[in-house]
């Protein structure tokens, strides 16, 4: 199913790739924007929302990847883009190193170059449809924890924790069933949407951070890690206030 009324932002310094995604994912439905490089992108965001951007590339990875650290670490305020604008990244480095960077950095799907356009388009959609997923419930608590989905917030204890879009994805993840360990496999796919590639790190340096930045307020009592199987949110017996509204 198209998305007939999203609006992508294509960003690549190809001149020929521009014009050739934006020709394809016109025809598809989409209304493109295109940008030439990091300036341009941030230009853009003074027109009105975007649905997805489409990040390609520039004169070096570490420029599309400080761009997407960037947008992240904005506040969507003042013209900025939205720090949990959808991103697929889309660039000639396909090694491993070069995806788990743009992974930890925030990228929701990593496609290499050359690639297969209807490849490509299917990947925005399903992107597309992960982040437009209805869910059950909107906010959750449990225990002193509380996760608001609809507002993209978390307290704890009545402090505000300020979370990237990955931490708070992952958190909502696992908020699903607290006391349920939920294996590296599935999350890798529930959060950033791909299978696991080797002996990728890019699940456990956010489960980290994450645990750090509740332990901060509460102590070492959420986000747990089953050595060999992947994470849960608390032990059982601490899961036992949990609820959803």
């Amino acid at each position: 199913m198209t998305h007939a009324t999203s609006t992508l932002l294509v960003a690549d310094a190809d001149e020929q790739t521009r014009s050739f995604l934006a020709a394809q994912l016109t025809a598809d439905g989409y209304e493109v924007l295109t940008a030439a490089g990091p300036a341009e992108v941030k230009a853009r965001a003074a027109r009105g929302p975007v649905a997805l951007l489409v990040l390609g590339d520039f004169d070096a990875l570490a420029e599309s990847v400080a761009l997407l650290r960037e947008i992240r670490s904005g506040d969507g305020r003042h013209g900025q883009l939205d720090p949990a604008l959808p991103i697929v990244v889309l660039t000639r480095d396909g090694g491993q190193l070069a995806v788990l960077r743009t992974l930890d950095a925030g990228a929701d799907d990593h496609v290499v170059k050359p690639f297969s356009y209807p490849e490509l388009r299917a990947r925005i959609a399903n992107v597309l449809r992960r982040v437009h997923r209805p869910r059950a419930s909107v906010v959750v608590r449990i225990g002193e924890l509380t996760v608001d989905r609809s507002a993209r917030e978390v307290r704890l204890r009545g402090r505000r924790i300020e979370l990237s879009q990955k931490e708070f994805a992952l958190l909502s993840a696992l908020c699903e069933q607290p006391s349920r360990v939920y294996t590296k496999e599935e999350l890798l796919r529930g959060v950033w949407g791909f299978r696991p590639m080797g002996q990728t790190r890019t699940l456990d340096s956010h489960a980290c951070r994450l645990r750090h930045k509740l332990a901060a307020v509460a102590g070492d009592r959420f986000i747990v890690n089953v050595w060999g199987v992947g994470y849960r949110l608390v032990d059982p017996l601490g899961a036992e206030h949990a609820e959803a509204a």
